[in-house]
């Protein structure tokens, strides 16, 4: 069996069982210790499992550090991100933008363009598309505020999304994974997300290789429901096969 074949079933057995032993992957394998530990070592880079004392387990939930700290993470991907974006959207276009450090990057490279309607829930993003003058057109929508990542969510926020009709809904993530599809570390912003979703015609996913293979607490939506991502790579073999089989076009 090559590496990546037991690698593969590794991970499978882990997400199945939860935590498995080194020695038994090694007797299950046929295969040493030290050749298992291997595997688990790579699989762990990947995020696909955590390494435990003797064995692995089924990785924690993918959380988030503050909005300031994940300005600075991964700042040439994301503006990668946001080039690729302003490939697609055009102006005259409609767009939902949700909070997030890649939204906000794209919306630095979109803003300038003008000539777009933007409805969103972040002050952050309002903000850059009104500096940039022009015509775009601003929707802030209104709601409870979180501070950190300067958005309005909730109820009140949610009801608003309800008043409009957008070309592309342009969101960013905490994770996706093969099978569970697209997750948020938050409540309220997976909430935002879904609602969104609902009256676009178009969802975008901007999102980092480093979200890729995750899994985050609040379901956004299934890949099915998505019609592009947009990141600085590509998935991996397993991931590239779901968003192909849901008809997802990767860019």
């Amino acid at each position: 069996m090559k590496p990546k074949q037991r690698q593969s079933q590794i991970a499978a057995i882990i997400d199945r069982d939860g935590q498995v032993s080194v020695d038994a992957l090694a007797v299950r394998f046929d295969v040493s210790t030290e050749t298992i530990r291997r595997d688990l070592g790579l699989l762990a880079e990947a995020g696909i499992v955590q390494k435990v004392h003797g064995g692995a387990k089924r990785p924690r939930l993918q959380s988030e550090s503050s909005f300031q700290q994940r300005m600075t993470e991964n700042a040439e991907a994301k503006r990668q991100i946001a080039v690729k974006l302003a490939g697609v959207i055009e102006r005259g276009d409609t767009l939902f933008i949700d909070t997030g450090s890649t939204t906000l990057a794209c919306a630095e490279e979109l803003a300038p363009t003008g000539g777009m309607t933007v409805i969103t829930n972040s002050l952050r993003v309002a903000q850059v598309f009104g500096a940039a003058g022009g015509d775009n057109a601003v929707y802030l929508l209104g709601g409870g505020y979180s501070s950190d990542n300067a958005e309005t969510v909730g109820p009140l926020a949610i009801r608003q999304v309800e008043a409009f009709q957008a070309d592309y809904a342009v969101l960013t993530v905490a994770a996706i994974d093969a099978k569970a599809g697209v997750m948020d570390a938050n409540f309220d912003e997976a909430q935002m997300a879904r609602a969104m979703i609902g009256r676009a015609r178009n969802v975008v996913v901007v999102a980092d290789a480093t979200k890729f293979d995750r899994r985050a607490a609040f379901q956004v939506c299934a890949l099915s429901d998505l019609d592009l991502l947009i990141s600085d790579t590509s998935p991996d073999a397993m991931l590239t096969a779901s968003l192909r089989e849901a008809e997802v076009t990767i860019r």
